[in-house]
This record gives C-alpha cells, sequence and structure tokens, in this order.
C-alpha cells in the first residue's frame, strides 16, 4: 500500500503536491465521487428505463423493401436508449440492403430517436441484354429504387451482377455520370469515351462536355456547372474542363453570332447631301424626274457678225441642283460693233 501511495505520489503534478493539505483531501474526494458517478452512469443509468427509447421515426426510405427494412429499424431502436445508441447495430440492420448508402440517428432524449436513411442516387441505367436497373455513382445496382427523370444508358457487357457493377468501362461511365449536380443529372445524354477526348458527356439542349481522364470528377463538373451557367457560353457546342482551373467553351454554333460586315469593296460612299462635282463621271443624272428637269439650252444660231439671234435663258436651277450650263457672255465683233443681248 506504501509503495502505490508513493507511486501516486510521484505522478502528482508538483502544483498538486504544493497545495495545503486540507485542499488537497478536497480534490480527492471530488475525483473520487467523480469516479463513482461515471461508473454508475456507464453501468446502469444510460441504460436505464429513465431514459429507454418509446418512439422511433424513420425517414428516408423510399425503396421497395422500405416497411421491411423500416419494420427492422424500429425494432432495433426500441431496444436502445437515448444516452447508449448502438450506431454499428443500426449499419448492421441495412447491411443487406445495398440501396443505403448510410444511416444517421438522432436521440431525443429522454424517449425519443430519429433514423434518417440515406439511399444511393441513381446516377445512369445500366443496360445488359433485357435488363434495365438503375445504378449509383459508384457502381451499386439499385434494385428496386424508383427512377424520377431521364438518366443516361450505360451498356453492361455480360450479366448484371446481384450488387455492383464489375465492368470497368461501366464503372467509368458511372462514376462520371454519378458526379454530376442533381441540377444537371437529369439532362444528361449519354457518357461515352473517345480515343483523343477520353470520357465526353453529351446532354440534352446542350454542348458535349470533355472531361478526358477519370480524375477530379467533382472540380470537372464544378467547373462545367460554372461555364454553363455563364450567359457568355450560350450557343457553345462544347465545354472542355480537362484542366478544371481553365474550362474553355467553344464551336459556337453560326445561327448564334452576329453577321460579319460585307467586304470593303473599295467604293467610297457618298456623302449625305453633298453633290457630286461632276455629275456625269459620278455616273447619276442631274434630275430623278424627267418633269421637274431643267432644258437643255439651245445652241446658238450662226448669224452676222453683227446680230446674233438666241433663246431665252433657262431658269436657274435650284441650290441643290447643278446648273446645266453657263449662260452665253457677250462678245465684240469683228465690226466693230457690240452684239445685242438675247431678248428676254
Amino acid at each position: 500500500m506504501s509503495a502505490l501511495a508513493a507511486g501516486v505520489r510521484r505522478t502528482l503534478p508538483a502544483l498538486v503536491v504544493a497545495l495545503p493539505p486540507r485542499l488537497r483531501r478536497r480534490l480527492i474526494v471530488a475525483a473520487v465521487a467523480g469516479l463513482l458517478l461515471g461508473g454508475l452512469y456507464l453501468l446502469w443509468f444510460r441504460d436505464s428505463s429513465f431514459v429507454r427509447v418509446e418512439r422511433v421515426v424513420v425517414a428516408g426510405l423510399s425503396t421497395k423493401d422500405a416497411k421491411t427494412l423500416r419494420r427492422a429499424l424500429v425494432a432495433a431502436g426500441s431496444s436502445m436508449t437515448t444516452l447508449h445508441v448502438d450506431q454499428e447495430r443500426l449499419e448492421q440492420v441495412v447491411a443487406g440492403y445495398p440501396v443505403v448508402r448510410d444511416v444517421r440517428v438522432s436521440p431525443d432524449f429522454p424517449h425519443a430517436l430519429r433514423i434518417e436513411v440515406i439511399e444511393h442516387r441513381p446516377a445512369a441505367i445500366a443496360v445488359t441484354g433485357g435488363s434495365r436497373v438503375p445504378v449509383a455513382g459508384d457502381g451499386t445496382i439499385l434494385r428496386g429504387l424508383p427512377v424520377q427523370g431521364k438518366l443516361p444508358e450505360v451498356q453492361v457487357r455480360g450479366s448484371l451482377p446481384p450488387e455492383r457493377l464489375r465492368d470497368p468501362r461501366a464503372l467509368r461511365f458511372a462514376r462520371i455520370a454519378g458526379g454530376a449536380p442533381a441540377a444537371l443529372s437529369s439532362r444528361l445524354a449519354s457518357v461515352r469515351e473517345e480515343k483523343q477526348r477520353g470520357l465526353v458527356v453529351e446532354m440534352r439542349d446542350g454542348p458535349l462536355l470533355i472531361f478526358g481522364a477519370l480524375t477530379r470528377v467533382r472540380d470537372k463538373w464544378a467547373a462545367a456547372a460554372r461555364v454553363l451557367a455563364d450567359p457568355e457560353a450560350q450557343g457553345a457546342t462544347y465545354v472542355d474542363v480537362r484542366l478544371p482551373e481553365r474550362p474553355a467553351a467553344g464551336g459556337v454554333a453560326a445561327e448564334t453570332l452576329a453577321p460579319l460586315p460585307a467586304a470593303d469593296s473599295g467604293a467610297v460612299p457618298p456623302v449625305t447631301g453633298a453633290a457630286p462635282e461632276d455629275p456625269a463621271a459620278a455616273g447619276a443624272p442631274l434630275a430623278t424626274d424627267p418633269a421637274t428637269a431643267p432644258a437643255a439650252p439651245a445652241p446658238p444660231a450662226s448669224g452676222g457678225p453683227g446680230t446674233t439671234t438666241g433663246t431665252p435663258q433657262a431658269a436657274p436651277p435650284p441650290a441643290t441642283e447643278q446648273p446645266a450650263a453657263a449662260a452665253p457672255q457677250p462678245q465684240q465683233g469683228t465690226g466693230g460693233g457690240a452684239l445685242a443681248n438675247p431678248q428676254p
């Protein structure tokens, strides 16, 4: 006994040893009381009828075996207490149901227990022969699980296994489809593998998604979702997410582009409001309306040196039109007399 006391004394911190004897005794009594209460809790109270589960709520089941599985979970939960939940036992109950991915338990002190069943989400439809069965993203066969909406089909070589896909190619396709966000999963049409571009996802009413290798699937889907939500990427025929840090959208459809300007022919466009200096060189008539076009002046008649007959001058054209011809100017005759002005 003295040897045990000496060992305890050596292990005690120096601060405790330095305490006054009276305070030290109180600490020892408190420690012993704590040990007794802890033992009482572990050995009796947490499994006593004071905290026994009386009501079990099971949520999240949608498989065709939901009734059977619910009864098994309720029976297992009713044998527990809210202070002593056996998670391992509940996992053993759902182990025979591949559709169940996880079980989460939330005790509600003192007498209620809530069990939430997390089921696999169907990612694709495994097709082999005449069989069509939904599969999860990890390849788990989900027989009996209802499917909502359209899912991409995955061709499986050979017969369909009972629990999980074994075809490596089908497993890759299922994993790509299973990583899609819930908002995009119903828009997937098919998954295929190409020699040059690797894994490619074809979308309904959307572009091709090029994934390349089966790596960083979650990051690639996040990058694809960002690009698809960007208005500037609308009309693209493919989205390349092989490098999720630098996704690329391209192959914009021709009908979504603005029309290109016509090629420059070299002609200089006319300036609005200005008339060309030489109408004949410009290739345009002086007037477009024959009724309003001014009459051309008649050629002067030949006459004697002293007299000249002419026709009346035409009225000056509007300011916006080019004058037809300049009025004849008076000339000096060779006989010394001035030529007469034409009569009005």
